[in-house]
């Protein structure tokens, strides 16, 4: 078993192997995790918090549609933008949301295929279409509607101004490459996306966490290049490799005889000890 873990500090990067994380981060229990794919859509019926679909200005004569969920909680709550997969907006990415409101976090899911569908549509106007549109998104309009959702979120009155952004397979992709393009972004949470070109890591200021499958070569070849150029920036990025998991282990956390469980529980887990420390309680 391969175990290694750097100073956690902000300018450090750590490399956890997922059986040692095991060790290193209690599991959370299944009823604490978003539910999978299949679940996700009884799991918001019967949610008890505050959700609900609206529409902000994303600057330059454009609006996004996005899903809001609040948390139960007496003080204001930092804010957590959840940027969906190449699927595009779905009850899943909503599920996700709604489970960190229930940790305790103002989560605001953009639909990033707002406008982009017939007569205006999103996501649910594009049919097969989806993933097309999605690999046609511009980069820069993207970050730009990410931004503006965070900042929708952060002025909010049940908001602190912080924020930070998890996003999914495209989306955790995505995420990386937000924390390029925006320097107000505390931390930047990535399922197994791949990590951006090694000239643009220089701009980040957030904090960089990622969750990816031990079986997923593909993305996984990008994880060394970013973690050198990062290292040498000063810059943290937290890397934690989940041994047998494979990539979407989130979303299909039945599959990989147990692996993408285990990963699941342990990835989870990770990922709000990284909230709370970049944006607080």
């Amino acid at each position: 078993m391969r175990h290694r873990k750097d100073d956690l500090n902000l300018g450090s990067c750590a490399v956890i192997v997922a059986v040692a994380l095991a060790a290193a981060v209690p599991a959370v229990q299944a009823q604490d995790l978003p539910a999978d794919g299949e679940g996700a859509a009884a799991r918001l019926t019967a949610s008890p918090r505050h959700g609900e679909w609206v529409k902000y200005d994303a600057g330059a004569g454009d609006s996004v549609m996005a899903w809001v969920v609040y948390p139960e909680r007496s003080d204001n709550a930092p804010v957590v933008v959840v940027i969906h997969e190449i699927f595009g907006m779905s009850d899943w990415i909503r599920g996700v949301a709604d489970q960190l409101a229930a940790d305790g976090y103002i989560a605001v899911a953009p639909d990033l295929l707002s406008g982009k569908g017939p007569n205006g549509g999103g996501t649910e106007s594009l049919g097969d279409d989806v993933r097309r549109a999605i690999r046609e998104l511009d980069p820069a309009e993207v970050g730009r509607r990410l931004q503006a959702g965070a900042e929708y979120a952060m002025a909010l009155p049940a908001a602190k101004p912080v924020a930070a952004s998890m996003g999914f397979c495209w989306g955790g992709s995505t995420s990386f490459t937000f924390a390029t393009q925006w320097t107000g972004l505390r931390g930047a949470i990535v399922y197994y996306g791949g990590s951006p070109e090694r000239e643009s890591l220089g701009r980040i200021n957030a904090a960089v966490l990622g969750l990816y499958g031990g079986d997923d070569a593909r993305v996984n070849a990008t994880i060394e290049p970013a973690q050198e150029e990062m290292r040498r920036l000063g810059k943290r990025y937290d890397v934690h490799i989940f041994d047998g998991a494979g990539h979407g282990f989130l979303r299909q956390q039945q599959g990989r005889d147990g692996a993408n469980m285990r990963a699941t529980e342990q990835a989870w887990a990770r990922s709000l000890e990284f909230l709370r420390e970049v944006l607080g309680n």
